[in-house]
């Protein structure tokens, strides 16, 4: 009789189940892999033959038939080991009983023991969606896998720990958390809101964007506090909700970046790359497609300092994902969605010296080199961008100065909380969770004004000639101006502020 005992895999951010049958054949000693696996696996088995051996038990000395269903799914990696081990020890009766509803994750070392792999997560999530009650997963593995409710994980050391536990002689490793109890909201950042010199209206806006979480543009001459401003930025995002919290950690998880010993991602993203990024760096994809800087800032921040050092093909290829909030891998092979729902924090000098409009110093650049320093943010970029500032050179008084009354990140991020969760109770229904994730209907629905508004808009668009989308993400930036205000209604103050945050063209 066939042995068959249930595994994953994970392709992107998406499991699997896998089968894998073992039988055994009167034939020269052999083992045969099939099912469309891949270098890894087809190495699997030594690993298998000597692991089993240096557990003090025997491998057969017939041929050994491993098969991973379903055939046609391309399978990568070495967490089928586990498995594989276990069916050859049933056909030989060394492990009396298999239940059904429980699966099997891991690597194998040559001497037995059962290495961690990467995508745990997600992987045990699905399971428990397909009816799995139990996994047995590598022992440094399970922080992570106790977080999932409903599928009981145990974490095995040793393939000797693993058989005594099925022949009903020994237990495994247990371990519950919740999400909850890990959701702690940090005071010790790096850098507080108090300790940014001057920049009264640039703060404001980043608050407006934590609180709703819109894209910013801060363009400004050097050494104005636009790095600094955006180091601060994360010290009044709001933390994490569970739902945010699984989701983030599930892609850390795929991409082999969690921390076994502390395997909840609790704190909202910062991710910064140079801008000698690749596109395929920024939004994902290569040989072996992966996610990108802009999947790993999901649900947190994605700053580009120096916007426009990056090279114009690269900063193009986030018009999609900024309007979408995924991103899709298209290959021939099939396509990967990855969600890629960030802040966009991106900083940039006005011209190629940088003084372009300072009053104290006299910008260099010719109208041609300005032209085509800022013409490498294109207007559907920009459209796409709620919040463009611009940031400019402190005074003497604000450079030798730090008042002791100026507001401090905790006090900010109160604020920024309460407005969250004014967005949180409102869109229970919608399934999003910030102003900025309204789509086109529920803008019509959610962001109501009245005949002054109105009127101030109908002046805007024909003295600005703002486009749809601009006109769309004025009112969300109106919406949040709103929430923070704790007001129910959007008022003309409400839109005159979000009209004064749209200020950076391209020349």
């Amino acid at each position: 009789m066939v042995a068959k005992i249930t595994t994953a895999t994970l392709i992107g951010l998406e499991a699997y189940k896998i089968d894998v049958e073992v039988d055994v054949l009167n034939s020269l000693p052999q083992v045969s892999i099939i099912g469309l696996g891949d270098t890894a696996i087809s190495e699997a088995k030594e690993r298998l033959r000597l692991a089993i051996k240096n557990s003090s038990f025997d491998f057969p000395q017939t041929k050994v038939v491993i098969n991973l269903a379903p055939a046609d799914l391309k399978k990568e990696g070495t967490s089928y080991d586990l498995a594989m081990a276990v069916g050859i020890l049933a056909k030989q009766d060394i492990v009396k009983d298999i239940p059904s509803d429980t699966a099997f994750l891991g690597e194998l070392s040559l001497d037995g023991s059962i290495r961690p792999i990467s995508g745990i997560l997600p992987i045990v999530c699905a399971l428990g969606e397909l009816g799995i009650k139990k996994v047995i997963l590598p022992y440094k593995n399970l922080k992570e896998a106790s977080f999932v409710e409903g599928v009981e994980s145990l974490g095995a050391k040793n393939l000797c720990e693993l058989v005594h536990y099925l022949n009903n002689e020994g237990e495994l490793h247990k371990l519950v958390q919740k999400v909850d109890d890990f959701l702690l909201l940090e005071d010790n950042f790096e850098v507080d809101f108090k300790h940014v010199k001057g920049q009264k209206n640039a703060k404001y806006a980043l608050e407006v964007a934590a609180a709703g979480a819109h894209n910013v543009l801060m363009c400004g001459v050097p050494g104005s506090g636009k790095t600094m401003l955006s180091k601060a930025f994360v010290s009044i995002l709001p933390p994490l909700e569970k739902s945010e919290a699984i989701e983030l950690t599930k892609i850390y998880s795929a991409c082999g970046l969690l921390d076994y010993d502390k395997p909840l991602i609790s704190k909202r993203p910062f991710r910064s790359p140079h801008h000698s990024a690749s596109a395929a760096g920024i939004i994902g994809g290569g040989a072996k497609v992966r996610p990108g800087e802009i999947t790993l800032a999901h649900r947190g921040v994605l700053f580009l300092d120096e916007m426009v050092e990056f090279p114009r093909q690269v900063l193009e290829v986030l018009r999609q994902p900024l309007e979408d909030g995924v991103v899709t891998i298209s290959r021939a092979a099939g396509s990967l969605k990855f969600p890629a729902n960030f802040i966009l924090l991106a900083a940039m000098n006005p011209c190629p010296c940088g003084f372009l409009g300072d009053p104290k110093k006299h910008c260099t650049c010719s109208d041609y080199q300005i032209k085509r320093y800022r013409s490498r943010l294109s207007g559907p970029l920009l459209d796409r961008i709620d919040l463009q500032i611009e940031v400019a050179r402190l005074s003497e008084d604000e450079l030798l100065n730090i008042k002791e009354d100026a507001e401090d990140s905790k006090t900010v991020r109160q604020r920024v909380v309460r407005a969250r969760s004014i967005q949180l109770e409102r869109y229970k229904k919608e399934g999003i969770l910030t102003n900025s994730e309204l789509n086109a209907k529920l803008v019509k629905k959610y962001c109501k004004t009245d005949e002054a508004s109105e009127n101030m808009l109908r002046f805007a668009i024909s003295k600005f000639d703002l486009s749809a989308r601009a006109y769309e993400r004025i009112l969300k930036i109106s919406r949040t101006i709103a929430d923070l205000d704790e007001s129910e209604n959007i008022t003309s103050s409400h839109i005159a502020r979000a009209l004064q945050f749209r200020g950076i063209t391209p020349v």
